[in-house]
Protein backbone atom coordinates (compact mmCIF):
# COMPACT_ATOMS: atom_id res chain seq x y z
CA UNK A 1 0.00 0.00 0.00
CA UNK A 2 1.14 3.45 -0.63
CA UNK A 3 -0.20 6.06 1.94
CA UNK A 4 0.49 9.64 1.56
CA UNK A 5 -0.80 12.75 2.81
CA UNK A 6 -2.23 15.64 0.73
CA UNK A 7 -3.21 19.46 0.91
CA UNK A 8 -2.16 22.52 1.79
CA UNK A 9 0.97 23.14 4.48
CA UNK A 10 -0.60 22.31 8.09
CA UNK A 11 -3.80 21.07 7.14
CA UNK A 12 -2.67 17.39 5.48
CA UNK A 13 -5.33 14.94 5.33
CA UNK A 14 -4.67 11.10 5.00
CA UNK A 15 -4.89 9.40 1.68
CA UNK A 16 -3.55 6.55 -0.56
CA UNK A 17 -2.53 5.67 -3.80
CA UNK A 18 -5.10 3.23 -5.71
CA UNK A 19 -3.61 1.01 -8.45
CA UNK A 20 -4.15 2.48 -10.75
CA UNK A 21 -2.30 5.81 -10.13
CA UNK A 22 -5.48 7.93 -8.00
CA UNK A 23 -5.10 9.59 -4.65
CA UNK A 24 -7.89 8.33 -2.97
CA UNK A 25 -9.15 10.36 0.25
CA UNK A 26 -8.83 7.83 3.57
CA UNK A 27 -10.36 10.74 5.91
CA UNK A 28 -13.42 8.85 7.10
CA UNK A 29 -11.09 6.08 7.74
CA UNK A 30 -7.81 7.37 9.62
CA UNK A 31 -7.21 10.93 11.21
CA UNK A 32 -4.01 10.77 9.74
CA UNK A 33 -0.76 8.92 8.69
CA UNK A 34 0.88 8.81 12.03
CA UNK A 35 1.34 7.14 15.55
CA UNK A 36 -1.52 4.55 15.56
CA UNK A 37 -2.52 4.54 11.88
CA UNK A 38 0.84 2.89 11.30
CA UNK A 39 0.89 0.02 13.58
CA UNK A 40 0.45 -3.75 12.51
CA UNK A 41 -2.87 -3.30 13.17
CA UNK A 42 -3.53 0.23 11.90
CA UNK A 43 -1.81 -0.75 8.57
CA UNK A 44 -3.92 -3.52 8.64
CA UNK A 45 -7.02 -1.83 8.78
CA UNK A 46 -6.47 0.64 6.00
CA UNK A 47 -5.42 -2.80 3.40
CA UNK A 48 -8.74 -4.28 4.43
CA UNK A 49 -10.44 -0.71 2.66
CA UNK A 50 -12.41 -0.84 -0.35
CA UNK A 51 -10.28 1.84 -2.02
CA UNK A 52 -12.74 1.82 -4.94
CA UNK A 53 -15.41 3.34 -2.78
CA UNK A 54 -13.16 5.94 -1.18
CA UNK A 55 -13.23 9.44 -3.07
CA UNK A 56 -11.24 10.77 -5.43
CA UNK A 57 -8.68 13.64 -5.10
CA UNK A 58 -7.56 16.21 -8.02
CA UNK A 59 -4.12 15.21 -9.03
CA UNK A 60 -2.77 18.81 -9.04
CA UNK A 61 -3.23 18.52 -5.15
CA UNK A 62 -0.65 19.35 -3.14
CA UNK A 63 1.61 16.28 -1.24
CA UNK A 64 2.97 16.80 1.94
CA UNK A 65 5.48 14.59 3.99
CA UNK A 66 4.31 10.87 3.84
CA UNK A 67 4.24 10.65 7.91
CA UNK A 68 2.41 13.49 10.04
CA UNK A 69 3.74 14.05 13.69
CA UNK A 70 7.01 12.98 13.38
CA UNK A 71 8.64 12.11 16.55
CA UNK A 72 11.64 11.56 15.78
CA UNK A 73 13.78 12.12 12.60
CA UNK A 74 16.84 10.19 13.16
CA UNK A 75 19.87 10.19 10.66
CA UNK A 76 22.97 8.12 10.06
CA UNK A 77 26.16 9.06 8.93
CA UNK A 78 28.45 7.70 6.53
CA UNK A 79 26.59 4.59 5.90
CA UNK A 80 28.07 4.32 2.37
CA UNK A 81 31.50 3.31 2.15
CA UNK A 82 32.12 5.14 -1.08
CA UNK A 83 30.46 8.32 0.31
CA UNK A 84 32.52 8.17 3.28
CA UNK A 85 35.67 8.19 0.93
CA UNK A 86 34.39 10.81 -1.44
CA UNK A 87 34.13 12.42 2.23
CA UNK A 88 37.54 11.91 2.84
CA UNK A 89 36.31 9.77 6.05
CA UNK A 90 36.62 6.41 7.21
CA UNK A 91 33.56 3.98 7.89
CA UNK A 92 32.85 4.24 11.24
CA UNK A 93 33.15 1.38 13.24
CA UNK A 94 29.56 2.15 14.92
CA UNK A 95 26.81 4.19 13.07
CA UNK A 96 26.77 7.61 12.87
CA UNK A 97 23.55 9.30 14.68
CA UNK A 98 22.27 12.62 14.32
CA UNK A 99 19.23 14.43 14.20
CA UNK A 100 17.22 16.44 11.80
CA UNK A 101 14.30 18.73 14.15
CA UNK A 102 10.92 18.02 12.78
CA UNK A 103 10.89 21.46 11.69
CA UNK A 104 12.64 20.63 8.53
CA UNK A 105 10.29 18.35 7.68
CA UNK A 106 8.16 19.16 4.32
CA UNK A 107 6.43 17.71 1.21
CA UNK A 108 8.62 16.02 -1.50
CA UNK A 109 7.94 18.69 -4.26
CA UNK A 110 8.02 21.78 -1.87
CA UNK A 111 10.73 24.32 -2.27
CA UNK A 112 14.16 24.20 -0.55
CA UNK A 113 15.28 27.36 1.25
CA UNK A 114 19.43 27.67 1.62
CA UNK A 115 19.84 29.47 5.24
CA UNK A 116 20.77 32.94 5.25
CA UNK A 117 24.28 33.18 5.09
CA UNK A 118 24.62 29.79 3.48
CA UNK A 119 27.89 29.43 0.94
CA UNK A 120 27.53 24.89 0.71
CA UNK A 121 24.01 23.70 1.07
CA UNK A 122 24.06 20.06 -0.33
CA UNK A 123 21.87 17.15 -1.45
CA UNK A 124 21.76 13.33 -0.27
CA UNK A 125 19.09 10.83 -1.39
CA UNK A 126 18.61 8.52 1.33
CA UNK A 127 16.12 5.51 1.86
CA UNK A 128 13.80 6.44 4.79
CA UNK A 129 12.32 3.76 6.98
CA UNK A 130 9.43 4.40 8.75
CA UNK A 131 8.68 2.73 12.77
CA UNK A 132 5.05 1.06 12.67
CA UNK A 133 5.87 -0.59 15.96
CA UNK A 134 7.53 0.83 18.99
CA UNK A 135 10.19 -1.00 21.04
CA UNK A 136 13.65 -0.78 23.01
CA UNK A 137 16.25 -2.90 22.68
CA UNK A 138 14.69 -4.55 19.96
CA UNK A 139 16.66 -8.20 18.39
CA UNK A 140 17.73 -7.38 14.76
CA UNK A 141 16.17 -10.81 13.88
CA UNK A 142 12.94 -9.01 14.96
CA UNK A 143 13.46 -5.49 13.46
CA UNK A 144 11.72 -6.13 10.68
CA UNK A 145 8.39 -6.44 13.01
CA UNK A 146 8.72 -2.83 13.52
CA UNK A 147 8.67 -1.48 10.53
CA UNK A 148 5.90 -0.25 8.80
CA UNK A 149 7.21 1.12 5.34
CA UNK A 150 9.51 2.98 3.18
CA UNK A 151 10.06 6.55 1.83
CA UNK A 152 12.47 9.00 -0.03
CA UNK A 153 14.20 11.47 2.15
CA UNK A 154 16.48 13.96 1.00
CA UNK A 155 18.70 14.98 3.88
CA UNK A 156 19.54 18.52 2.33
CA UNK A 157 22.72 19.45 4.57
CA UNK A 158 24.71 22.76 5.59
CA UNK A 159 28.34 21.34 4.91
CA UNK A 160 29.49 24.54 6.77
CA UNK A 161 27.32 24.45 9.29
CA UNK A 162 27.70 20.63 9.70
CA UNK A 163 31.51 20.12 9.58
CA UNK A 164 33.21 23.77 10.17
CA UNK A 165 31.58 25.27 12.85
CA UNK A 166 32.23 22.84 15.76
CA UNK A 167 29.49 20.76 17.89
CA UNK A 168 27.86 18.31 16.72
CA UNK A 169 26.67 17.70 12.79
CA UNK A 170 23.14 18.68 14.13
CA UNK A 171 22.71 21.99 13.27
CA UNK A 172 23.98 21.55 9.53
CA UNK A 173 21.02 18.98 8.99
CA UNK A 174 18.20 20.38 10.73
CA UNK A 175 17.56 23.37 9.27
CA UNK A 176 13.96 24.43 7.56
CA UNK A 177 12.96 22.94 4.34
CA UNK A 178 16.01 20.65 4.92
CA UNK A 179 13.62 17.42 4.85
CA UNK A 180 11.77 16.67 2.28
CA UNK A 181 9.86 13.18 2.90
CA UNK A 182 7.70 11.11 0.66
CA UNK A 183 5.58 11.26 -1.69
CA UNK A 184 4.51 7.81 -0.22
CA UNK A 185 5.07 5.71 2.86
CA UNK A 186 5.42 2.22 0.95
CA UNK A 187 4.01 -0.42 3.05
CA UNK A 188 7.05 -3.12 3.44
CA UNK A 189 4.90 -6.03 2.30
CA UNK A 190 5.44 -3.94 -1.14
CA UNK A 191 9.04 -3.52 -1.11
CA UNK A 192 10.45 -7.29 -2.00
CA UNK A 193 13.90 -6.26 -1.43
CA UNK A 194 14.72 -3.40 0.69
CA UNK A 195 18.60 -4.33 0.64
CA UNK A 196 18.88 -3.52 -3.44
CA UNK A 197 17.23 -0.58 -4.31
CA UNK A 198 18.56 2.00 -6.58
CA UNK A 199 18.34 5.62 -5.77
CA UNK A 200 19.37 8.55 -7.43
CA UNK A 201 19.79 12.40 -7.53
CA UNK A 202 19.68 15.28 -10.56
CA UNK A 203 20.39 18.51 -10.41
CA UNK A 204 19.01 20.71 -13.42
CA UNK A 205 19.00 17.17 -15.27
CA UNK A 206 22.55 16.30 -14.59
CA UNK A 207 22.68 12.81 -12.88
CA UNK A 208 24.80 13.58 -9.55
CA UNK A 209 24.14 10.23 -7.25
CA UNK A 210 23.08 7.25 -8.64
CA UNK A 211 23.34 4.04 -6.35
CA UNK A 212 21.94 0.87 -4.28
CA UNK A 213 21.35 0.50 -0.61
CA UNK A 214 23.05 -2.87 -1.60
CA UNK A 215 25.99 -1.10 -1.12
CA UNK A 216 25.11 0.16 2.66
CA UNK A 217 27.54 -0.77 5.44
CA UNK A 218 25.01 -0.94 7.94
CA UNK A 219 21.43 -2.63 6.71
CA UNK A 220 18.25 -1.99 7.99
CA UNK A 221 17.58 -4.21 10.85
CA UNK A 222 20.84 -3.71 11.84
CA UNK A 223 19.94 0.05 12.06
CA UNK A 224 16.42 -0.21 14.13
CA UNK A 225 18.24 -2.80 16.40
CA UNK A 226 20.89 -0.32 17.30
CA UNK A 227 19.05 2.92 17.65
CA UNK A 228 16.34 1.06 19.72
CA UNK A 229 19.43 0.54 22.30
CA UNK A 230 19.59 4.12 22.82
CA UNK A 231 16.21 5.18 22.38
CA UNK A 232 12.57 3.69 22.50
CA UNK A 233 11.72 3.72 19.10
CA UNK A 234 7.74 4.89 18.52
CA UNK A 235 5.18 4.83 15.61
CA UNK A 236 5.81 7.15 12.87
CA UNK A 237 9.68 7.85 13.60
CA UNK A 238 11.58 8.09 10.40
CA UNK A 239 14.92 6.87 10.07
CA UNK A 240 17.21 8.37 7.27
CA UNK A 241 19.79 5.66 6.47
CA UNK A 242 22.50 7.22 4.78
CA UNK A 243 23.37 8.13 0.94
CA UNK A 244 25.55 6.87 -1.72
CA UNK A 245 28.15 9.00 -3.13
CA UNK A 246 27.78 12.15 -5.47
CA UNK A 247 26.95 14.61 -3.10
CA UNK A 248 28.18 18.48 -3.59
CA UNK A 249 30.91 18.25 -1.10
CA UNK A 250 32.25 14.97 -3.19
CA UNK A 251 32.71 17.22 -6.18
CA UNK A 252 36.26 18.04 -7.39
CA UNK A 253 35.77 21.30 -6.80
CA UNK A 254 32.84 21.34 -4.75
CA UNK A 255 29.89 21.89 -5.74
CA UNK A 256 27.13 23.57 -3.94
CA UNK A 257 23.60 24.89 -4.35
CA UNK A 258 23.48 28.15 -4.84
CA UNK A 259 19.69 29.44 -5.51
CA UNK A 260 17.23 28.61 -8.89
CA UNK A 261 18.34 24.87 -9.42
CA UNK A 262 15.64 22.19 -9.80
CA UNK A 263 16.62 18.83 -7.50
CA UNK A 264 15.13 15.67 -8.75
CA UNK A 265 15.66 12.38 -6.59
CA UNK A 266 14.21 8.97 -6.08
CA UNK A 267 14.46 5.49 -5.27
CA UNK A 268 13.13 2.17 -7.13
CA UNK A 269 9.37 2.03 -6.28
CA UNK A 270 9.30 4.55 -3.77
CA UNK A 271 8.36 7.14 -5.85
CA UNK A 272 10.53 10.47 -7.19
CA UNK A 273 10.43 13.85 -5.54
CA UNK A 274 10.91 17.34 -7.32
CA UNK A 275 12.39 20.52 -5.50
CA UNK A 276 12.82 24.21 -6.63
CA UNK A 277 15.75 25.51 -4.71
CA UNK A 278 15.43 29.11 -3.23
CA UNK A 279 17.10 31.62 -1.24
CA UNK A 280 16.05 32.44 2.40
CA UNK A 281 14.41 35.81 1.34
Amino acid sequence: MKLLRFGPKGQEKPGCLDTEGNIRDLSAHVSDIAGDALTPEGIARLQSIDLARLPVVDASTRIGACVGNIGKFICIGLNYADHAAESGLDVPPEPVVFNKWTSAVVGPNDDVIIPRGSVKTDWEVELGVIIGKGGSYIDEADAMDHVAGFCVVNDVSEREYQIERSGTWDKGKGCDTFGPTGPYLVTKDEVADFDNLRLWLEIDGEMMQDGSTATMVYRVPFLVSYLSQFMSLQPGDVISTGTPPGVGMGKKPPMYLKGGETMRLGIDGLGEQTQKVRKHS
